[in-house]
């Protein structure tokens, strides 16, 4: 069958690229090609998603595909990186062999999105994100915790599910050897965390390093055997996991604690950015290329991120005016953070009440900004004691199978110490209409090739949460002027992470440097600024995602009401945006001028 498929995509492939000429075509010929041509790309993209699935076996295991629920290859190995940058390489070659022009519009979209992804994939082998493998927000010992807790993808409802997660625990101890050798490499080249980094990770590994297996979060499961198994299946998964937590698990987390402790601390650098390590200058324009999906500088981002904290703060001060408090903008943080009437809750049923009371509020509205609407169910759930203390708000996207609901998980540690102020606005964002809308409907939406339905971007993504934030008096929320100045406050965190994440890693900034203009600019305390910054230091980048994307939905929206006058659909224009899913920004953006045309024509 694959020799067969091989053998007409060449074919067809030379056709489409005008290898083989022919004078004069007819519409009938026309109307081939282009059928030829969709079932040309649709193969690919199928190819692709199915190839990849089986050299990342934890993105299967995300959208309930439980085919590779026992794998966890070592992706920090060279061999698992050339099979990743051959995959790549393979289907960009066959991407740029087909004729753009001979597909449907839809289509063309797909063309462009993926030869963007295959060749920004590609060019992250030129810089060594494998000799940085462990830091304290994103990484592997993180997500396997999260993983063997039985309260996250991992499922754990049969005999093969608990076997299944056996064989990832074996492939965790190759990784970890291979995490130890690759950063004492590392090591070697200047290529090293920041010591206040490596220190924050310590705490992490030890946690996992205990003498009884039963006192390990890899516990769960086998304290939470459904009652369907029998007592010798029951009896067979308690033996295997205490030997394997035991003899693996435990001394996997206590290697690499111990490394780090004794050999990688001492070595780890004083600076905070990227650009303290061999080649981190141009490592870090391409991680804000990735990260935006856009060709943007470091020196522009950093200029654009001052004028919003400018404009931001303008916002705030006029709110301050508005409630009639007295004294500067700092105080005025200081008295939203402490005040007693902003913590109104005594249970953390009663926070949960609270976001699902926001939903009911806006839920009038949302059909006047929204035509479409997601399938999936929704909850709102505390987020898990274990990692509460380190967690923040979060979206977990629902099982495209129905099986799992998108969730909003709410870290609270004291309901008693819960501020009220931005519930409105981080549910928004979080949740309705934010990732919950954006990430459901992509997965829901049919005609999507699976690389689509799965995707993420965080330009596109975060930027569309953000935005999201900014619906919140359409949708009617922000009648108190303290849950809009808690959506300020959140705009505000954003619009400074654009200047500290280039001023660390590009700027020389140092640590204290980030965290003191962050607690001088926004409504936070110094431990959030801390582990905010030290967020920004372990994955740079990331944060500029957020904001460069809203921006550029804003000013498409604005572009759109200008040019199309009485035409302009607020709900058209959002179900254009989040019926396609993802995508590079430059991507959205030449669609929605391309929907702008169509709509004058009409």
């Amino acid at each position: 069958m694959k020799k067969y498929y091989i053998t007409y995509f060449l074919a067809s492939a030379l056709i489409l690229s005008g290898t083989v000429s022919c004078t004069r075509t007819t519409e009938p010929e026309q109307a081939t090609e282009a059928v030829q041509a969709a079932q040309n790309i649709d193969q690919i993209f199928e190819n692709y998603f199915e190839e990849r699935l089986k050299l990342f076996p934890l993105e299967a295991t995300a959208i309930a595909d439980s085919r590779y629920n026992d794998q966890l290859p070592n992706d920090l190995s060279q061999e698992h990186k050339q099979q990743v940058k051959q995959l790549y390489q393979k289907y960009l070659d066959q991407i740029n062999s087909l004729d753009r022009s001979k597909l449907a519009e839809q289509e063309q979209v797909s063309y462009d999105i993926f030869k963007y992804e295959m060749e920004k994939s590609l060019e992250a082998f030129n810089y060594p994100s494998e000799l940085l493998p462990i830091n304290q927000f994103w990484s592997l010992p993180i997500t396997m915790a999260q993983l063997g807790s039985g309260s996250s993808n991992q499922p754990f409802k049969t005999p093969e599910d608990y076997r299944d997660f056996l064989g990832r625990i074996k492939g965790f101890t190759v990784w970890g050897d291979t995490a130890i050798a690759n950063m004492r490499r590392g090591m070697a080249m200047g290529v090293i965390l920041p010591r206040m980094l490596t220190q924050k990770v310590l705490p992490q590994l030890q946690a996992m390093v205990v003498d009884d297996p039963k006192k390990t979060i890899f516990w769960a499961p086998v304290e939470n055997l459904p009652a369907s198994f029998t007592a010798a299946q029951k009896d067979s998964i308690r033996q295997a996991y205490t030997k394997a937590i035991k003899e693996e698990v435990i001394p996997t987390y206590k290697k690499l604690h111990d490394f780090m402790r004794q050999e990688y601390l001492p070595k780890s650098r004083s600076t905070s950015g990227i650009s303290g390590i061999k080649g981190g200058d141009a490592y870090y324009r391409y991680l804000v290329r990735y990260w935006t999906t856009t060709d943007m500088t470091p020196d522009q981002i950093f200029n654009i991120g001052q004028q919003e904290v400018a404009r931001i703060r303008s916002e705030m001060e006029q709110v301050k005016q508005q409630v009639g408090f007295k004294g500067d903008l700092k105080a005025f943080f200081k008295y939203v953070n402490e005040n007693p009437k902003f913590t109104p809750f005594k249970t953390p049923e009663q926070v949960l009440e609270g976001y699902r009371s926001i939903e009911q509020r806006m839920q009038p509205q949302l059909s006047k900004l929204f035509g479409i609407t997601p399938k999936s169910r929704f909850e709102v759930r505390q987020t898990e004691a274990f990692r509460a203390a380190s967690a923040s708000a979060e979206y977990n996207p629902p099982a495209p199978d129905g099986s799992r609901p998108g969730i909003f998980y709410v870290p609270i540690l004291d309901a008693t110490k819960y501020n009220a102020v931005g519930m409105e606005s981080l549910f928004l964002h979080e949740a309705i209409p934010g990732h919950h809308y954006q990430i459901s409907i992509q997965q829901e939406q049919e005609g999507l090739p699976k690389f689509r339905k799965y995707a993420w971007y965080g330009a596109f993504g975060e930027g569309w949460a953000l935005y999201s934030e900014s619906l919140g008096k359409e949708l009617g929320l922000y009648t108190d002027p303290y849950q809009y100045f808690g959506r300020l406050s959140d705009e505000m965190h954003r619009a400074i992470r654009l200047v500290v994440d280039v001023g660390i890693h590009a700027k020389g900034w140092t640590r204290e440097q980030a965290i003191q203009y962050s607690l001088d600019n926004e409504l936070t305390s110094e431990e959030a600024a801390v582990a905010e910054i030290e967020r920004y230091m372990a994955i740079p980048g990331q944060a500029l995602s957020y904001k460069i994307g809203e921006l550029k939905i804003k000013e498409l929206r604005q572009r759109a009401e200008r040019e199309l006058g009485a035409k302009f659909s607020i709900s058209a224009f959002h179900d254009l945006i989040l019926n396609g899913g993802v995508m590079p920004l430059a991507v959205l953006e030449k669609r929605i001028d391309e929907w702008i045309a169509e709509q004058k024509r009409g």
